[in-house]
């Protein structure tokens, strides 16, 4: 019966000593997240000014300008909880057109063409790693960077689902209508998305073997799905 007690009174310290740091732990995270937002509203708020002043307006309905710009902010600094990487990839489009609908969808398309370059110079970077790792003779790399360039607008067709952060436009004096839009993309879902396909690609269009292609792209979105805020992000 002792050794019962004993042992129910040590569990009950165990948790006791483990619960107040696991507190410390969240209460520092937040801490941490409302720093980040203090210093992601304070630029926000002064965007938002300068764009007014440009003759930027909201959609009917928005968000006040300055929490779209906050948000977009705030995505930006957002990085994965195992890594010094960000969560997310953050692309622009401007586009005029004779309408509002016109001027959007080009924007947009626009801002995908952007997100598929990064994309596309991520996965260059693994090429070039790829060489210093002896995974691919240079020849195979120039190959790799040369076919995943020219497949930019493929790549911007297959990405999937966005996060718009900011969508503004002004009225031209010529009465066009010109967009601006501001939109996310989730790394590991890109990664997802992606990693099959570009594969497949360079299979069919370049002389390097499945096998170094898939160890080449291993490195492509290897991070967590949940992520927090760093330190280094607040700096």
């Amino acid at each position: 019966m002792k050794k019962v007690l004993f042992f129910m009174l040590l569990s009950v310290l165990s948790i006791a000593v483990a619960f107040p740091q696991d507190k410390d732990a969240k209460d520092q995270k937040k801490e941490l997240k409302g720093q980040i937002r203090e210093k992601a509203s304070k630029t926000a708020r002064k965007e938002a000014k300068k764009m007014e002043k440009e003759g930027w307006v909201i959609t009917a309905g928005a968000l006040p300008l300055d929490k779209q710009l906050e948000e977009a902010w705030m995505k930006q600094y957002e990085k994965e909880e195992t890594s010094d990487f960000p969560k997310y990839i953050v692309a622009n489009g401007n586009a005029v057109g004779t309408n509002y609908s016109a001027a959007k969808n080009q924007a947009l398309n626009l801002a995908k063409v952007e997100l598929a370059g990064l994309i596309a110079t991520s996965v260059a970077g693994l090429a070039e790693n790829s060489v210093a790792n002896q995974d691919l003779s240079q020849q195979e790399a120039a190959s790799v960077v040369k076919t995943v360039e020219a497949s930019k607008s493929i790549i911007a067709q297959e990405i999937g689902r966005i996060i718009p952060l900011v969508e503004v436009y002004k009225t031209l004096k010529n009465k066009n209508v010109e967009v601006q839009v501001r939109i996310a993309y989730n790394i590991a879902m890109a990664a997802e998305a992606m990693k099959a396909k570009i594969v497949k690609k360079l299979e069919d269009e370049t002389a390097v073997t499945h096998d170094k292609l898939e160890k080449m792209m291993g490195g492509f979105g290897d991070v967590k799905q949940n992520s927090t805020v760093t330190e280094d992000s607040v700096q």
